[in-house]
């Protein structure tokens, strides 16, 4: 049986799957209620932002300095890509 978990989830199915899985309630739920949505597709792939190596390096160190990456004004554009991937 299906247990409805309120009406701020919109696919009680799918939240339980992700739940029984292990997700959080509030991932559970994200996903679950793009997958309801018409207009959201979650299971394709995001946007199309340029590859690290395209970025200037004052740029990457400005999302680097944004998500806090500690040591960044001594790195190099290489050593930057690499800890923004690895982050």
């Amino acid at each position: 049986m299906e247990k409805n978990h309120g009406p701020s989830i919109k696919d009680d199915e799918t939240y339980q799957a992700l739940r029984d899985d292990g997700a959080s309630k509030e991932k559970a739920a994200r996903i679950a209620n793009a997958q309801a949505n018409n207009h959201q597709h979650p299971s394709e792939k995001g946007g199309a932002a340029k590859p690290y190596e395209e970025w200037k390096k004052d740029d990457l160190y400005d999302r680097a300095k944004e998500i806090g990456i500690e040591g960044r004004s001594n790195m190099t554009k290489k050593e930057l890509i690499n800890a923004l991937r690895n982050h």
